[in-house]
């Protein structure tokens, strides 16, 4: 059990500091005139919409940072072998907020 829950916090821990390699770059797209880019059926443009996910995925990746220093923190601080509640959730949080980063990116 000890074995699984280092594992865990081992995992969380690498997947938060470890930086996205090469992650796909969308190419920017300059259409001549507005007039050439169609809005989408909820009436934004598409670079819009782009514009608001870098926003989401830059506030994303500061939370990302910031639970990983906080996880960080809670294993030098704790001296036994046991993974804590707290520690625990933050792994969690700190996957799912990767996931949503890729997500955004891939898509």
């Amino acid at each position: 059990m000890k074995r699984l829950l280092r594992y865990a916090a081992a995992a969380g821990l690498t997947l938060a500091l470890t930086p996205f390699v090469a992650p796909q770059v969308r190419p920017p797209r300059t259409p001549s005139s507005d007039e050439d880019v169609p809005p989408l059926p909820n009436g934004k443009l598409r670079d819009e919409i782009l514009k608001a996910d870098h926003e989401k995925d830059l506030k994303d990746a500061a939370q990302l940072i910031e639970l990983a220093e906080q996880l960080k923190q809670e294993l030098e601080k704790n001296d036994r072998h046991v993974l804590s509640i707290s520690s625990l959730k933050k792994t969690e949080e700190i996957e799912k907020l990767a996931k949503r980063i890729h997500s955004r990116l891939v898509h």
